[in-house]
C-alpha cells in the first residue's frame, strides 16, 4: 500500500510568520465559545452517576473479597489498565484524526475539545473537574450501572464465579474514568501533588515528557493517554499509520484535515 504522508507545515498568519498558538489563537477562541451550558448539565449529570455508582461497586467488591481470587484480581487490574490505555488511544486517534467540528451535536460536543487542545494545549490546565472528567464518567456510566444491577441481583455464588471479570472492569472504568484528569496532569508542570509526580516519574501514569511526543505537529504519534504503556509498541508496529492509510484508501479522506484547518484560522 502506498503511504501517503501528512502535511507537517505549522499554520502560518499572512504575512507574520507562525500564528500564534494558546488562548489568544483565533481557533482557539472561537473553540472556546461553542462550550455550552447543556454541555455542562451533561457533564455535571455524568460526573454523579459516574462517582455514585463506582463507590456502590467498590464496597460490593470489597464485601466479596477472596483471598482466592487474589492472583487473578491483579492480573484483572493489570488488563483493565493496559485495556483504557489502548481505549484512550483509540478514542483521542479518532476524534484528532476525522471528524468535524460542524458535524450535528457531536462535532461540537465531543470533537470540539480535541481541536481546542492542539491550538491550545495548555486550556485543559483551566478547566475545573467537571469540564475535565464528564465525558469520560459517561464512557463508563452503562457498564458501571450493569455491574450495580448484577450486585444487587446476583447470588452470592454467581458473583464468586464472575469476582475476577469484575475487578477487571472496575480497574477498566476507574482508569477511563481518570484518563482526561491524568492528562490534564501532563499538561500541568506547577503546583501538581507530589504523589502525582511520583506517579508520573515511576511511569504508572501519563508522564509530562513522554506526552510531549504527541504534541509535535501534526499530532500523528502517542495517542495513547492513560499510562502511554501502549505508546512505543503501537508506533515501532506503525499501527495508527496503517490504519489511517487504510482508511484514506477506502474513504479518500484526508487523515487531521480538520484540525489543520482549525490550526490555520488566524481570525
Amino acid at each position: 500500500m502506498t503511504t501517503k504522508r501528512h502535511n507537517t507545515l505549522e499554520p502560518q498568519g499572512p504575512g507574520r510568520g507562525p500564528a500564534r498558538w494558546g488562548p489568544q489563537h483565533a481557533g482557539a477562541r472561537e473553540l472556546a465559545t461553542l462550550y455550552s451550558p447543556g454541555k455542562r448539565c451533561q457533564e455535571w449529570l455524568s460526573v454523579v452517576l459516574c462517582f455514585s455508582l463506582m463507590a456502590f461497586n467498590f464496597i460490593h467488591l470489597l464485601a466479596n473479597f477472596h483471598l482466592g481470587h487474589l492472583w487473578y484480581i491483579l492480573l484483572g487490574i493489570v488488563a483493565g489498565i493496559l485495556t483504557a490505555d489502548f481505549a484512550s488511544g483509540l478514542v483521542h486517534w479518532g476524534a484528532d484524526t476525522w471528524g468535524s467540528v460542524d458535524l450535528p451535536i457531536f462535532g461540537k460536543a465531543f470533537i470540539r475539545p480535541f481541536r481546542e487542545h492542539h491550538i491550545d494545549p495548555t486550556a485543559i490546565t483551566r478547566h475545573d473537574f467537571i469540564e475535565t472528567n464528564g465525558d469520560n464518567c459517561m464512557l463508563t456510566i452503562v457498564p458501571l450501572a450493569n455491574m450495580a444491577f448484577n450486585f444487587l441481583t446476583l447470588s452470592p455464588a454467581e458473583i464468586y464465579h464472575i469476582y475476577p471479570w469484575y475487578c477487571y472492569l472496575f480497574a477498566l472504568a476507574i482508569f477511563v474514568t481518570l484518563t482526561n484528569q491524568i492528562h490534564k496532569w501532563s499538561h500541568t508542570y506547577f503546583g501538581l501533588p507530589r504523589w502525582v509526580v511520583f506517579l508520573q516519574d515511576c511511569h504508572i501514569i501519563l508522564p509530562r515528557k513522554h506526552h510531549r511526543i504527541h504534541h509535535v505537529s501534526p499530532h500523528e504519534t502517542y495517542f495513547c493517554i492513560t499510562t502511554g504503556w501502549l505508546n512505543y509498541p503501537l508506533e515501532k508496529l506503525g499501527f495508527w499509520r496503517n490504519l489511517e492509510d487504510l482508511i484514506q484508501g477506502v474513504t479518500g479522506e484526508k487523515p487531521r484535515s480538520d484540525d489543520l484547518k482549525w490550526a490555520q484560522k488566524v481570525k
